[in-house]
């Protein structure tokens, strides 16, 4: 049973909780193995520390408003990996609905969590950035770490709305170092473009006007350029969470990978699907993005590659046609069994009850 979160309503773990406990109302005998799962944005921090058996530890910092927090980190001495999710502290989530616009959010407070990971000593430093609230292309982040943004009168820029006027970057006195830093990222968009962080997932966030974040990032992507000799801002991923990959790159000389394989590895996943008979999987919807790579996706790939059956479960599924070439099965919360309003309502029970529809239907089949 390995179902990423149903997002707003229930985590991975709940839902593989769920899905468990409808399965085992039908088939009592059966053994169940919970594998809840993330591709790198909310929960990837308790699911990989879980699977690493890293501590939790907090550290003082702030959110994407400047608020003070103690943001939680994940931290595995005997192998000195530790396991950070940005979604933990700036994340969207956090925050009020709407209380913010994103022109005043910022990754700063990564900065601190990161920092307190380097002086623990952790040699590789794995970082989940889904979920974000931030449009700052990781310029928050930056000057956390101690880089400086100075216009042509060498004032320094303290707000990412302003980086329009950037002539050149200073690096930091003291950087921090890792011998890896990996960033899970859940999406492959660039910084920049149409199919850019601003215009893509700028609205989810209350972006609504782009060409601030249009002019601010692309002059922040031009100097960087110029100054590196890399163009970070074209590279799959670079706009992840609000362009925080493009910053992790440039700035704290990380290498981005898809969150599900960072997954899949820990995990060990193709070991123990090929030791189950059936695999149940499932998230808020099962749609377009999900047949294109997201996670559950992956899921279901990996199963049609070594033969294992494979079931969905969603609160919606919009792409039933599509999603029969990658699933046994797929089942909805609402309108199949609910209506959505109940289905949000209380998720864990029509999850519960969807997974012992699919138990009954696996049986006769």
């Amino acid at each position: 049973i390995v179902p990423d979160k149903f997002k707003g309503t229930l985590t991975a773990l709940q839902a593989a909780e769920a899905i468990a406990r409808g399965w085992r109302s039908v088939r009592p005998a059966d053994g169940l193995d919970l594998l809840p799962m993330s591709d790198g944005g909310d929960g990837f921090g308790e699911i990989i520390s879980r699977l690493l058996g890293a501590e939790p530890n907090t550290v003082a910092t702030v959110d994407a408003a400047h608020q003070p927090i103690d943001a939680a980190w994940g931290w595995h001495a005997a192998t000195k990996v530790a396991v950070v999710e940005s979604a933990r502290v700036v994340g969207l989530a956090m925050l009020p609905p709407k209380k913010f616009h994103p022109y005043d959010l910022d990754t700063f407070g990564l900065g601190a969590v990161l920092r307190a990971a380097a002086a623990r000593g952790a040699g590789r430093c794995l970082v989940g950035i889904g979920g974000s609230a931030t449009n700052d292309g990781g310029f928050g982040l930056a000057r956390a770490l101690g880089w400086r943004f100075l216009t042509g009168a060498d004032a320094a820029i303290e707000r990412w709305t302003d980086l329009g006027e950037l002539a050149r970057l200073a690096p930091p006195l003291a950087p921090i170092r890792f011998h890896d830093l990996t960033v899970a990222v859940d999406v492959q968009n660039p910084l920049l473009g149409p199919t850019g962080c601003s215009r893509v997932y700028g609205p989810q966030k209350g972006l609504v006007e782009f060409d601030v974040a249009d002019r601010a990032l692309g002059r922040l992507a031009e100097v960087v350029a110029a100054t590196t000799g890399v163009d970070y801002a074209a590279q799959r991923g670079a706009g992840a969470a609000g362009g925080l990959g493009f910053g992790l790159l440039a700035f704290a000389g990380a290498c981005l990978e898809q969150g599900i394989d960072i997954f899949k590895r820990y995990a060990r996943l193709e070991d123990r699907v090929r030791a189950s008979q059936l695999v149940v999987t499932g998230e808020g919807a099962i749609d377009a993005q999900t047949l294109m790579g997201k996670g559950v996706g992956e899921i279901a790939a990996l199963c049609q590659r070594l033969g294992v059956p494979c079931l969905g479960i969603a609160g919606v599924v919009s792409e039933r046609e599509r999603a029969r070439e990658r699933f046994d099965a797929t089942y909805a919360l609402a309108p199949d069994l609910t209506d959505t309003a109940s289905a949000l309502r209380e998720p864990a029970l029509w999850l519960e009850r969807a997974a012992a529809l699919a138990a009954q239907q696996s049986a006769s089949d």
